[in-house]
């Protein structure tokens, strides 16, 4: 496969505000052993009955870091998609996520910064019951798109209309509400 043959996600100038993905994850103890045992994670509050029977819990918990990997897995997969790099991320987990917990995690684009080629995306999860159970914050750098020469070589990354802007001497658009550097 060559690298015209990769699919990237959406570029700065194809993702807006309101851009949206809704997914459904079943988290199950394959997955949380999977977890484990990559990571050499023997927390019992993750994995023994017996131990987290005696804590507020009462049952083994999903992994924190696991449900970043899924919100990350996902935004790698399709919002913006495949060539985003997430730069931050802030993870709320409002109520224990328990193994075999069915979640929808709702995805949203609530800020585009053309400048910088990041978005934020805001994250909420809900059980089968519609109670909320987490929420984060992503903040993303899309890809560029690859831009080849006539013998399919990569010439370079897509430039965007900012990059090209300033090479002519325009200013950037001002930023709304008050952000500043």
């Amino acid at each position: 496969m060559g690298l015209k043959d990769i699919k990237l996600g959406k570029s700065i100038d194809e993702i807006q505000e309101g851009d949206s993905l809704t997914v459904t994850e079943i988290i199950e103890d394959k997955d949380i052993l999977l977890y484990l045992g990559l990571t050499n994670d023997g927390n019992p509050l993750y994995i023994q009955h017996d131990y987290s029977q005696t804590t507020r819990f009462h049952k083994p918990i999903v992994p924190t870091v696991l449900l970043v990997g899924i919100l990350t897995s996902n935004v790698s997969k399709h919002l913006p998609g495949p060539g985003s790099h997430i730069v931050d991320v802030s993870l709320n987990v409002i109520e224990p996520i328990y193994h075999n917990s069915t979640i929808t995690f709702n995805f949203e684009v609530e800020r585009v910064d053309e400048r910088r080629e990041q978005v934020t995306i805001s994250v909420v999860g809900t059980n089968m019951e519609n109670e909320r159970v987490l929420d984060a914050e992503l903040i993303v750098e899309t890809p560029r798109k690859l831009i080849f020469d006539e013998e399919e070589n990569v010439i370079m990354n897509e430039r965007t209309e900012v990059e090209e802007n300033a090479d002519k001497g325009v200013n950037p658009p001002s930023m709304a509400d008050g952000d500043s550097e």
